[in-house]
């Protein structure tokens, strides 16, 4: 399998979790979404994605699956085991809905496209970084509330923590006060020492600059 990937974009950074978590060789392909006004942009990329955004995985047999969410379901589904998803109705709908949350309601806010649309449209760099932080802020006190008091998000490693840890990398780079959320800075930590999130992580990515 291909991905296409970009080293600090968090949904890339999902679906690179969702990979190592459950030991799929894949080949990186890194694609800037800075050098020359973007290569998401490019005739070539577009012809992989025409929404021209990361991630994208291509099969084997040439098929491409595009937006993290599809692509870890298809993987979950493809190797079931180790599971991203509990054995439990109600046990699974808590993984889905922290990533919901995530991927639906915080993760878009900060999107490269949304920052570049507020600059467009008279907005300082302090207005762009205000309204990151409020809308992480917003997104995390009800993270904080929904996941677990001990281990991972709910105890084992899954679908959750694979959309929580990009997330909080995002967090960090935008300099979000994370002070008021112990459980999910607990996550965090115990994550950095996981070797699936240790691999996946941005500053491990062949395409990070020097």
């Amino acid at each position: 399998m291909d991905l296409f990937t970009y080293y600090r974009s968090t949904s890339s950074y999902r679906v690179r979790i969702a990979l190592a978590l459950k030991g799929l060789a894949f080949d990186a392909i890194a694609v800037n979404l800075i050098r020359d006004g973007g290569e998401h942009r490019q005739p070539d990329y577009l012809s992989v994605n025409p929404q021209g955004r990361v991630p994208s995985l291509r099969l084997d047999e040439g098929a491409v699956i595009i937006q993290s969410m599809a692509i870890i379901e298809y993987l979950e589904e493809l190797s079931p085991e180790p599971a991203l998803l509990p054995a439990g109705l109600l046990a699974r709908a808590r993984h889905r809905q922290v990533a919901a949350l995530i991927g639906c309601d915080i993760h878009p806010l900060h999107n490269v496209a949304v920052l570049n649309r507020l600059r467009d449209m008279g907005h300082d760099d302090g207005d762009v970084t205000a309204w990151i932080g409020h809308w992480i802020t917003e997104g995390f006190t009800a993270v904080e509330a929904l996941i677990g008091e001990s281990g991972f998000c709910f105890e084992d490693v899954g679908l959750a923590d694979v959309y929580l840890l990009p997330q909080v990398y995002a967090a960090r780079r935008f300099n979000v006060d994370l002070s008021a959320f112990p459980r999910i800075c607990r996550v965090e930590a115990l994550a950095s020492q996981h070797p699936a999130f240790r691999i996946a992580h941005p500053d491990a990515q062949s395409d990070k600059p020097e």
